[in-house]
């Protein structure tokens, strides 16, 4: 039987479109060992960070997205990520 650990990883819209017409976004990992901020991005971009969880070991399972406003404008992605445990 796999045993797995679980961790989130939180893409979500700073709400700050500088001087561009582009939203800046957050990425936050939530992981047993605590919280670590992986960056800014000046566009929506988090497949850099997917990849990184996964040269970690991690495999996203669940993607759950937060829409906003009127028109609708997305607001944050958070990835449900697992890997197993040794």
């Amino acid at each position: 039987m796999t045993r797995w650990e679980y961790a989130r990883l939180e893409y979500k819209a700073t709400g700050d479109f500088g001087t561009d017409k582009f939203m800046d976004w957050d990425a936050l990992f939530y992981h047993p060992g605590g919280v670590q901020r992986w960056g800014t991005d000046e566009r929506f971009g988090d497949l850099r960070h997917l990849n990184r969880a996964g040269a970690e070991g991690w495999q996203a399972y669940d993607r759950a997205v937060l829409m906003i406003g009127q028109p609708l404008r997305l607001h944050a992605v958070t990835y449900s990520l697992r890997r197993p445990v040794e």
